[in-house]
Formats: C-alpha cells, structure tokens, sequence
C-alpha cells in the first residue's frame, strides 16, 4: 500500500482536512454524505473535519484508505500495529468477517489495512477456483436462432421477427459457466477495479479477463438471501463470504461528488460484547450454561435483554458489557438500576458491568437493599492486552470467572 494514502486513527479521534494533506475536502463531503445516508451513526462532522465516535473499521474513498481502530489505553501515542491485531482478533472470534487467512505477518509485512487484507484474500480465493476449474450449471438463454432450437417463444418471436422471417425467437438451455456465483464474484472484482490502486492491480485485471464474458448484473441483499450453498459448490463459500461484504458495503459515486466508497464499520460496543460471550461459550465447562442476548417481555411491548447471562449450577449470574474508559469504581445511577432490574427479572445472585482495564481495579460486590434479597453488583475491568501483545482468551475467561466469585 502506498502509505501517502493510508491514515490510521483511533476511536474518538478528529481528523481534519487540508488542501495540501492526504485526507482533502473531497473525501470530506464523501464521508458526510455516506453518513447522512445511514441516520448520521458513523462518525461526527466538525468544522474541517470528522470526529470518529464508537465505530472501528475501514473507510475507503477512492485511493484514500482510512483506518479507524479501537483503543483502551491511557498512551498519547498506542500502538497502532497492536490494536489493529486486536480488532482483527475480535473480528475472527465474533466470525464477523471471514478472515482465518489473514494473518498479522501479512498486515505487518505489506503494511496493509485490514480492507487491503480481504482485497489479497478475495483475488487468491477466486485464483484457485480458476485453478480448480469453474464449474458450470444449466441455464435458460432467449435469443433469436437462424434455425429453430429449443422452444419458440410466439409473442416474442412476432415482436421481434416481424421483419425478418428467416430468424426464430427461442429459449433453449445452454451448458456454461454464466451463472449467479460467477456474476457475484464479477461484480466483486468489478467493485475492487474502482478501488484497488496498488500492487494488486495486475492480479485483478488477470482475474477480470476470466470473466469478462459474465454478465454484469445488479446485485442486493435479498439475493444473497436466496443463494443456496451445497456440496457442489462448497468450495466457493469463503469467495462468496469475502463477495458479499464487497458489494453490500459498497457506495458507487455519493451525488456530492465522484468519490467511491467502501466501508467495514463495526459498533465496538457490539464487538465488545459479542468477542466476550464467545470466548465464554468457547472455553466453559459442561456444568456452565452460557447465553447471549436473552429477551424477555418487561412491560407492554417492551423488552429486557441483558447482554450475558450465565448459569453455574444452580446460580444465575449476568454480565453487562461496557467498551468505553471509566474512571469511578462505582457504577453509575443509571447503571445501578439497570442491573438492579436485570437482579430481579432473571433471579440473578450477583451482576457484573464489565469493561476494558486501563489501570483500573474492580470494586466489591455492592448489595441492593431491597426486601433483604441480598443480590450484588460491582464493576469489573478487563486487560486484553500484556506486554504489547493480545492476551490468551482462555486467561480471560478464567479471571471472569474469578470476577464473580
């Protein structure tokens, strides 16, 4: 990647535009009309420039690539490389994106974005389904023949062929490799053509002559939903996976200007709090029940849904997961009575606010004075990283255990 062209910053962090900088006007207005299309969520305008709030991720407009990472630390200057590895982790374990291959040697290695990352994936996962042989699937083509084939369509025919007698208007099946997969995949490299300006163009361009005779067509989400996978085209899963992302998340040419956009954002308040539930599901014991997300009726059509709840043997314990840095060691009000409620509705013994640890401590169990129930809450800090690299999973899961205790 051409690093004139690649910013990284942090969650919460302003980025101001410049006539003679990297990030310029033009990406600017870009930016604000992508958020304005999405209710204004991503991120927040300033005078010259952007705010970024909870979201992480990839932005990429036109040949500008800007990465927005997460950061729960107290440095003036994190480590850039460390966090990136951190999102990339919690995006494997949440199976947010499918990115098994991409490793942090390759990230470090080419200096990549982790957008750059899926682009490398998607070019060498369909380079070996070239290699492999593209399958083929029967399909029904109408076109006018010189000669009668297959079945003549009659309106279409005098439609058509009112002129010219000597030309039959048919629908026959023909045997080729011009089916949905290869046209998804199409698309995908059609996307990559408007974006890619590195070194991986001349594989992308050696990948589009062995499509180029696909059909372009236009493709959403409710064709994604459609698409059946079984064993005979097994082997494109992880193109389509990679496809998807490209397509659903791209954003041709915004009308305040030329600029193309393609954007992976993720809520880190979300990420937080599903990358916690796996790890608890991936390292409990059979005599722990771990469930996510548990919604219940409250009031009228209201609903209640603490993040994690846990079951360790007879006891219920729920967990409500916080990404943001506090500086209190006692939770809030509105976190007190939240947690109180979540006490009662679920019968739980103890409930937890946990968040990422900076050099934070976690507090004692406080008890809820009501009806000498004895139910306890106490805010808790998690520390996912040690000596600058990503901590052990399993570790984690054990000091959330211990956290309960």
């Amino acid at each position: 990647m051409n690093t004139k062209n690649f910013i990284q910053v942090f969650e919460h962090q302003k980025l101001r535009y410049s006539d003679s900088g990297v990030f310029r006007r033009h990406h600017f207005d870009a930016m604000v009309k992508f958020n304005e299309l999405h209710q204004n969520k991503y991120f927040t305008p300033i005078h010259n420039g952007i705010c970024f709030g909870s979201y992480v991720g990839v932005i990429q407009i036109g040949g500008l690539t800007i990465e927005i990472l997460p950061k729960a630390d107290n440095s003036t200057s994190p480590d850039a490389n460390l966090w990136q590895n951190i999102l990339l982790n919690m995006l494997k374990v949440c199976k947010r994106i499918p990115v098994e291959s991409v490793s942090e040697t390759q990230l470090k290695k080419r200096n990549h974005s982790i957008l750059d990352a899926y682009f490398d994936l998607y070019l060498d996962e369909i380079d070996k389904l070239i290699k492999k042989g593209l399958i083929k699937k029967y399909r029904k083509n109408q076109s006018n023949q010189n000669s009668l084939k297959g079945k003549l369509l009659f309106s279409k025919n005098i439609c058509k062929n009112s002129v010219h007698k000597e030309y039959f208007y048919c629908e026959h099946q023909v045997y080729d490799g011009n089916h949905f997969l290869h046209q998804i995949i199409y698309k995908g490299l059609l996307i990559l053509k408007a974006l890619i300006k590195n070194d991986l163009k001349d594989k992308l361009n050696r990948l589009l002559y062995e499509f180029h005779d696909f059909d372009h067509v236009n493709i959403q989400k409710k064709d994604f939903d459609k698409l059946v996978m079984n064993r005979k085209n097994y082997e494109y899963r992880k193109t389509i996976e990679i496809a998807k992302i490209i397509i659903l998340n791209y954003s041709p040419s915004l009308s305040c200007g030329s600029e193309n956009l393609l954007t992976l954002l993720f809520d880190m308040n979300t990420l937080w709090e599903e990358y916690i539930f796996r790890i608890l599901q991936r390292h409990k014991t059979h005599e722990i029940d771990v469930t996510f997300q548990n919604s219940d009726k409250f009031w009228e059509d209201k609903k209640i849904r603490p993040d994690i709840v846990l079951k360790i043997k007879n006891d219920i314990f729920v967990i409500d997961t916080k990404w943001k840095i506090v500086d209190s060691m006692r939770p809030s009000d509105n976190d007190l009575k939240q947690m109180f409620v979540y006490n009662l509705h679920w019968n739980a013994k103890k409930t937890l606010l946990l968040y990422p640890k900076i050099n934070q401590t976690d507090s004692e169990f406080g008890v809820f004075h009501y009806n000498n129930l004895g139910n306890k809450c106490k805010l808790g800090f998690l520390d996912i990283t040690n000596g600058g690299k990503i901590r052990n999973s399993k570790i984690l899961v054990n000091e959330i255990f211990e956290k309960l205790k």
